[in-house]
């Protein structure tokens, strides 16, 4: 178990190092192997409890999926049938979205309806 930051970077320098000397053709009796297995689970088991990804913001995600698809406000504004006023209240997060913009934010842009709904 990784107890403080300290530890923790020296597991992740020493993941670096096996990195390059272990590949997708090493065997998982090897050594080199079995060390990049514990460490890269200790190193996870420490981040989910230091470092958690929290779950995404509606409206970082929108403008993922608009630089994805190199789209600007405008744009998104004609693809989803709303106005760009609208679109820019749920950029900021002032405004969420009804369930049919909701609907159409998830189908058009390829977005989890879980995320799209906040659930």
């Amino acid at each position: 178990m990784i107890k403080n930051e300290k530890q923790y970077n020296a597991a992740c320098e020493r993941i670096e190092e096996l990195l390059k000397v272990v590949g997708n053709d090493t065997p998982t009796g090897d050594k080199n192997f079995i060390e990049l297995d514990l460490l890269s689970d200790l190193v996870a088991d420490y981040e989910e409890s230091f470092y958690p990804v929290k779950e995404p913001v509606l409206a970082d995600v929108i403008k993922l999926r608009m630089y994805e698809m190199g789209i600007n406000q405008m744009k998104l504004s004609e693809l989803l049938e709303i106005s760009p006023s609208r679109v820019s209240e749920y950029l900021t997060g002032k405004s969420e979205p009804t369930l049919p913009v909701a609907r159409n934010i998830s189908r058009r842009l390829n977005i989890n309806a879980s995320i799209v709904l906040g659930v």
